[in-house]
């Protein structure tokens, strides 16, 4: 398995932490199988203090795509995409930390299945530390459930993600959707006859405080969230009965306090 050779994807911009990226950076230069190569999409101008953390990892396996402006997540990714020259790539957000075996895991799997498209697992959701887990987020493991799943909720966990590159861009890669990128290349992905898996073990950390579930919330998040949902009825992923569940469901928590919504994530909708 040491031979198989992966890519890592990630993408970065001025308002990210500089702390938070060398620690996610650190996390995939010490994986237990190390990426063939880490390209890191500079998304727009950044900070001197981001700028400063490529200074410290003077590894030849990290690559750097410079944008001019600030193109949004989907856009980065999809320039990003362009550099990488695996088939197999692992997306990584750049304030999240893989464990140390995840990439290996997640190879063995499309090892053991040639079929696999995507992969992805559980994540140990933190505030401050990870060594204090708030709650896990898990997911159906099995294609069938995942599909199923997919009809209300997003499948995959993106920052775990793992996928062919060759069946990423069959559907044309990420496309804008407000909020939705991620989860509406699934659904085309799926649509596309992708097969599917998740790994039932958190492989990595990601930070989940009040902000992110502020972000989850709020008039405008749910005028994205009903126009992303209606469209996915609109393309026949969703029937209107998945409309129904799916809208009222996750339209009743995202007009919820934030406070009350960060409670219903972490007790109803975690484990």
């Amino acid at each position: 398995m040491n031979q198989l050779k992966y890519s890592v994807l990630m993408s970065v911009y001025r308002r990210e932490n500089p702390n938070f990226f060398r620690e996610s950076l650190k996390s995939m230069l010490e994986q237990t199988i190390k990426p063939d190569e880490i390209i890191i999409v500079k998304d727009g101008p950044l900070t001197p203090e981001l700028d400063s953390v490529f200074e410290e990892f003077k590894d030849e396996t990290i690559r750097i795509v410079s944008l001019t402006e600030n193109r949004g997540l989907g856009e980065a990714l999809n320039i990003g995409l362009k550099h990488c020259n695996n088939e197999l790539i692992a997306r990584m957000d750049t304030d999240d930390i893989s464990k140390k075996d995840r990439c290996e895991k997640q190879l063995s799997m499309f090892l053991k299945n040639k079929s696999l498209s995507i992969v992805s697992s559980a994540v140990a959701e933190f505030d401050e530390s990870p060594e204090r887990i708030d709650a896990i987020k898990k997911l159906p493991t099995i294609h069938e459930e995942i599909i199923k799943y997919a009809k209300t909720r997003n499948p995959f966990n993106h920052p775990a993600v793992m996928f062919k590159k060759s069946e990423v861009e069959k559907v044309g890669g990420y496309k804008h959707f407000y909020l939705f990128e991620d989860y509406y290349l699934w659904v085309r992905m799926i649509q596309n006859g992708a097969v599917c898996a998740n790994i039932d073990e958190p492989l990595v950390y990601m930070r989940a405080n009040a902000n992110m579930y502020k972000r989850r919330g709020g008039f405008r998040y749910f005028i994205a969230m009903m126009s992303f949902k209606l469209h996915l009825k609109k393309i026949g992923f969703y029937s209107s009965k998945d409309f129904a569940v799916s809208a009222i469901s996750h339209g009743v928590v995202s007009l919820m306090p934030n406070r009350l919504r960060m409670l219903v994530y972490r007790f109803l909708l975690r484990s």
